[in-house]
């Protein structure tokens, strides 16, 4: 049997890594104070084209429900939070929302990237500041700190210093070139230098200036490398990146440079944008975000701006596991074994008295050979054999499975206080 192409079966090992993010993705939630939630799995289309307009429908999964309304199953996260914050009228602001779990995308299957996916989202309302942006990007650097993640690489830019760039050597007002001029940037990362100059040429632009575009992508490092040498004098904006790399050295957050190549591909950004790289992998950004207050405005809210961030699960799983960073198998669990029927029974009873102290437990259920089940718990750190010599003295043998040694223990002991007694 066969799935739809762009799914596949999460197994058991992938899924507990996915776990171990989650769970540090709250714990740093918390640490930063967001409010944990989950917005809606369901949108409108109509709500969604708010955002990326009508040419998303290319790229979502969306149908006609059964009172004929037209709906899609949520492609990210921001959209839903973004609907949920401008609806609060009362809410008190900087709001700060942070969300994690599935979404779904109709893109072309490819290494890394599903049909269905995981991605975590933060999400600040409110007031638009330097500081609201800083602690986007500090939480990033701290949550990847927090995975034990290295080589991190955090990209910074302004999509107004882009925009203006672009405006002046281009000498144009078209937000419909500019846009295309910076999709032209954005695919600097993704295709050759020379197909995307054969691909504007054809569309009519001139050569020499999209060289220089493109030149100009390509300036990256700190804000005092890049003032030593271009004039930054003339780049709108640049006080604002200064005033937040400012902010990000107070916070001690480190990696950080300046990219002139980071524009981000959706229309919406305003402000700063940046991307997060893991660079031992092939994989791509692992975090992208930024400030995005034109879609608050466009949701009918123009006192409060908006900025965020968003990152793949898959592609963080596979720098873990690209690191060696965990692993995340069940490496406390005990297995309670038995030599033969007459002991299966107070196998089983003795395992479900350790899951009560809250010990992870495993017993073969099926009457297995006794070597069978010594096979089975091979990977345990302990094992409890329940014998009838021992059990009649009301004891049991533990084995120790890394160095192979044995002792007899009371059972009364174990289960009173199994961590004590499961230590050699």
């Amino acid at each position: 049997m066969d799935l739809p192409r762009g799914m596949r079966d999460i197994e058991t090992k992938e899924c507990a890594t996915i776990e171990y993010v989650r769970q540090k993705f709250i714990e740093t939630s918390n640490l930063f104070g967001f409010q944990f939630m989950e917005p809606s799995p369901i949108e409108l289309v109509s709500v969604i084209e708010t955002k990326s307009g009508p040419s998303i429908k290319n790229e979502i999964y969306y149908f006609k429900d059964k009172g004929d309304r037209e709906v899609a199953l949520r492609f990210d996260f921001t959209i839903g939070l973004t609907r949920y914050a401008v609806s609060q009228k009362s809410m008190r602001l900087p709001a700060k929302f942070s969300t994690f779990g599935g979404v779904w995308r109709y893109d072309e299957p490819q290494k890394g990237r599903y049909r269905f996916f995981h991605q975590w989202d933060i999400e600040i309302y409110g007031e638009p500041n330097t500081e609201s942006d800083a602690e986007i990007i500090d939480f990033a650097s701290k949550f990847f700190s927090n995975l034990k993640l290295q080589n991190i690489t955090i990209d910074i830019c302004d999509r107004v210093l882009i925009e203006s760039y672009v405006k002046d050597i281009f000498k144009t007002d078209s937000a419909e070139e500019i846009g295309d001029i910076l999709r032209a940037v954005d695919k600097v990362q993704k295709k050759r230098r020379s197909e995307i100059i054969k691909e504007y040429q054809e569309k009519g632009y001139s050569t020499n200036d999209l060289e220089q575009i493109l030149d100009f992508s390509q300036i990256k490092g700190t804000p005092q490398e890049i003032e030593k040498q271009i004039d930054t004098t003339k780049l709108k904006n640049w006080s604002k990146i200064l005033q937040l790399f400012e902010s990000l050295k107070n916070r001690r957050v480190e990696n950080v440079r300046v990219n002139f190549g980071i524009v981000r591909g959706l229309d919406y950004y305003s402000g700063i944008v940046f991307e997060i790289f893991d660079n031992s992998s092939d994989l791509g950004a692992l975090v992208g975000g930024g400030r995005y207050d034109t879609l608050t405005k466009a949701f009918g809210r123009n006192d409060m701006g908006a900025t965020g961030a968003a990152g793949g699960i898959e592609r963080i799983v596979h720098s873990i596991e690209m690191q060696g960073i965990a692993d995340l198998t069940n490496k406390d669990q005990i297995w309670v074994v038995y030599v033969n029927d007459e002991m299966k029974k107070i196998a089983i009873n003795t395992a479900s008295a350790l899951r009560f102290k809250g010990i992870s437990v495993e017993v073969d259920l099926g009457g297995k050979s006794l070597r069978k089940q010594m096979d089975m718990a091979s990977n345990s750190k302990y094992v409890i054999i329940v014998a009838p010599k021992e059990y009649s003295e009301k004891s049991v043998l533990v084995r120790n499975m890394k160095d192979g040694s044995e002792k007899q223990v009371k059972l009364e002991s174990i289960l009173n206080d199994p961590r004590a007694n499961l230590q050699f």
